[in-house]
């Protein structure tokens, strides 16, 4: 009978954070669709194919404004990148789409208080600042083309197979207008969920199974707690993203067990680069890995960490400076991730149902051009 609960609680567990973030995901996967649908290669190398400060500014407000799950922020940036954005820029998308955004901000504010949502959206811009510096001093253009001829590779093979699937029209209306570009849109949404959904379905899976079974104090007795004050900061900053790395959990979903850290005697920063480190956990790496090979996806996990550590310890100061940083409460853990009638059950029901009529229409329409 215990086995039978702790099967029950694991699934369920694995469930409410898949279906915390399945709108989002939903949101991502068809952005990052339409971009390949509708931009056509080297289409975005004018407004984004530069690392230049117009640029950067463009991709973390269209980032901030697509509030996306990481992994489907992953497939955006990448199709940004096929599509002829800057490595850089598109990375910055990335980072813009899963820490700028609102919804993260008041589970934070539920489950932690006010410091924590300014810390991570003032630290979200530190963060990609950091990473701007050190992606041009740590990620030579040799390696990013090789990531980009990778990424192509696996494009021109689908192409071989389905035809370049551009949806027809000279504008972006006429291209919306298009029955035609929708199929495509819907195909590759198909693809690129098909093609993720083993690392979606072990990651969430995993993560459910080490909220279930792994007591909080596996976690709270990582952190140096009684050092001097400088090494301490550092060695949490450090462990926070690693925590991340192990848990599998990612964007909102990691906000329970940041708050178990932080509860638990992890420093503010090191809380903070824990939260930034929902693009680095194992399902995404080998995501990475996939889109960009091995050589890139492995430099890009060195250079995330480092900017999500360098991160926490500006934020760690810079709130220090201000006596901002508040004090663990005795009561932080809330269950936000139940599973009931509220906005998140309605985003996922609404687009949820335009998705699979989208896919239901595609499949039964009469295709207009021969592949």
């Amino acid at each position: 009978m215990s086995l039978l609960l702790f099967l029950w609680h694991w699934l369920l567990a694995s469930f409410a954070m898949f279906w915390v973030v399945l709108w989002s995901l939903m949101l991502g996967f068809l952005a990052s669709a339409m971009i390949q649908a509708y931009v056509p290669k080297g289409g975005l190398s004018k407004a984004l194919g530069r690392a230049g400060l117009p640029e950067l500014a463009l991709a973390t407000g269209l980032g901030a404004a697509s509030s996306s799950c990481s992994y489907a922020a992953a497939a955006t940036a990448k199709s940004l990148f096929k599509r002829g954005a800057d490595f850089t820029t598109a990375m910055v998308f990335m980072f813009a789409s899963t820490n700028l955004v609102i919804e993260l901000g008041l589970v934070l504010w539920r489950l932690m208080g006010w410091p924590f949502v300014i810390a991570e959206w003032l630290g979200g811009f530190v963060l990609i600042a950091v990473f701007v510096i050190l992606a041009k001093l740590l990620l030579p253009a040799r390696l990013v083309e090789e990531g980009r001829r990778h990424a192509e590779a696996a494009e021109e093979a689908n192409e071989h197979e389905h035809g370049d699937m551009l949806a027809p029209g000279r504008t972006l209306f006429d291209k919306l207008r298009s029955p035609e570009g929708w199929r495509y849109v819907a195909h590759y949404f198909q693809m690129d969920w098909s093609m993720l959904q083993p690392d979606l379905i072990l990651g969430f899976v995993i993560a459910g199974f080490l909220a279930v079974a792994v007591p909080a104090t596996v976690w709270q007795h990582v952190f140096v707690v009684n050092a001097a004050e400088p090494v301490r900061l550092i060695e949490n900053a450090l462990v926070g993203p690693l925590i991340a790395v192990a848990s599998f959990v990612c964007s909102i979903g990691n906000v329970p067990l940041a708050a178990v850290l932080w509860q638990g005697g992890s420093s503010f920063g090191g809380v903070v680069s824990f939260l930034y480190a929902d693009l680095i956990v194992l399902p995404l790496l080998d995501i990475y890995r996939k889109y960009y090979g091995w050589k890139l996806a492995l430099s890009m996990a060195g250079v995330f960490y480092l900017s999500m550590v360098c991160a926490g310890l500006i934020v760690e100061v810079a709130f220090s400076g201000l006596h901002a940083i508040p004090r663990p409460g005795g009561n932080l853990l809330v269950d936000v991730e139940r599973i009931g009638l509220d906005y998140t059950t309605a985003l996922n029901v609404v687009f949820g149902a335009g998705v699979l009529g989208l896919l239901w229409w595609a499949k039964r329409a009469p295709s207009l051009h021969s592949h």
